[in-house]
């Protein structure tokens, strides 16, 4: 659903869901993000059209990466010590090819050729969306989009990185049509901002497309304006510190407290209007400061006290080097309908009237979701 456009010609791909690791560095203006697009559908030959502000550096990422961080940020079991009577019902709170030649030279320029785990690669720039939508015509990436979406990226200047995807990947169905996902992929480019190309992938989103977020920075980040997920995590965080016994609650707490409480009616009633457009704002899922003893965790020194597969504990380890110490970690989702789609994304440090949100959430609280 997020960044990348999956093309293919006459044959129907959809993009049921998208998850993404994102890391930010403000001081070296440094993106990455690691992608891993499921698709579905009967396209024997289809490729991904994914922009970025600069250049990219491709590097294939483990195959299971996104399952060992969907093991590493399970929450931990509620802290039981902290919270007084609980409530009755957890969740109450929640609201190659050879370039054809044209007449006219074309300003498609291929800058690298490649193959990173399943997919191969090249790098282009061009300056008319006309000739980048011929080009991916004729070189069989069968996009089926508008030039309209290719020029939003083109006047921003942006590099273009077009994969193929081996359809021996995927898994095929009875009925010949095939699911599955593909080898992830890390993308390295320098970026003014952290930015996520939401817009690319509008034309090959029906209704809806689900996004899960991973964001590793400096800090706390969420997405800006009615996208943040402050619309739902304030109050339900607010309402979690109601059932703590309050001797209990760190400093921390007790200050962020007068921050969120002001805000809670406007929160609400922002959340209110926008389900009455159909929209919901993104929910929190994790988010923590890494620490040593995270870093030993992954390394099978610590226990793991979570419930998950013995084999997904052990293999932990992958995210060595990728999760780092004295980062933060911030896991988010959302679902966002076609209308929402209509620029990218822009990742923001998270924060509530002003005031910065460093609270972390890495163990259930009274009111999180089942």
């Amino acid at each position: 659903s997020a960044c990348c456009y999956f093309a293919a010609k006459d044959k129907d791909i959809l993009q049921p869901a998208q998850k993404a690791f994102i890391t930010w560095d403000p001081v070296e203006k440094v993106e990455t993000f690691t992608v891993q697009p499921r698709f579905e559908g009967n396209a024997a030959d289809f490729g991904m059209v994914i922009p970025t502000p600069s250049r990219p550096k491709l590097d294939e990422m483990p195959r299971d990466f996104f399952k060992e961080l969907a093991v590493f940020t399970i929450l931990e079991p509620m802290d039981l010590s902290k919270y007084k009577q609980l409530p009755l019902a957890p969740g109450a709170a929640r609201g190659g090819e050879v370039l054809l030649k044209r007449d006219r030279q074309s300003s498609v320029k291929v800058l690298e050729s490649g193959v990173v785990g399943s997919l191969d690669y090249k790098i282009i720039q061009a300056d008319r969306a006309d000739d980048l939508f011929n080009w991916l015509k004729d070189n069989r990436y069968s996009y089926a989009g508008d030039e309209a979406t290719l020029d939003h990226y083109i006047r921003k200047a942006f590099f273009f990185t077009v994969m193929k995807i081996d359809p021996m990947q995927m898994k095929r169905r009875a009925d010949g049509s095939y699911q599955g996902e593909v080898t992830p992929t890390r993308f390295t480019f320098a970026s003014d901002k952290p930015m996520y190309p939401l817009k690319i992938t509008q034309i090959s989103v029906k209704d809806r497309t689900e996004a899960l977020f991973y964001v590793q920075a400096p800090m706390k980040m969420d997405l800006a304006g009615d996208f943040s997920y402050q619309l739902t995590w304030a109050p339900m965080w607010n309402q979690a510190m109601d059932f703590a016994i309050p001797e209990k609650l760190t400093p921390e707490e007790v200050a962020w407290r007068k921050v969120v409480a002001p805000e809670l009616a406007g929160l609400n009633a922002r959340a209110a209007a926008l389900a009455r457009q159909g929209r919901t704002p993104s929910t929190l899922e994790w988010a923590k400061k890494i620490t040593e003893n995270d870093l030993l965790v992954l390394e099978g020194k610590r226990p793991y006290n979570r419930e998950a597969p013995r084999a997904d504990i052990d293999n932990l380890k992958l995210l060595r080097g990728h999760v780092q110490k004295g980062q933060f970690i911030t896991k988010f989702r959302k679902v966002f309908n076609r209308a929402e789609m209509g620029d990218d994304l822009e990742l923001v440090p998270a924060t509530l009237n002003g005031a910065k949100d460093a609270m972390e959430y890495w163990s259930i609280i009274p009111t999180s979701p089942p």
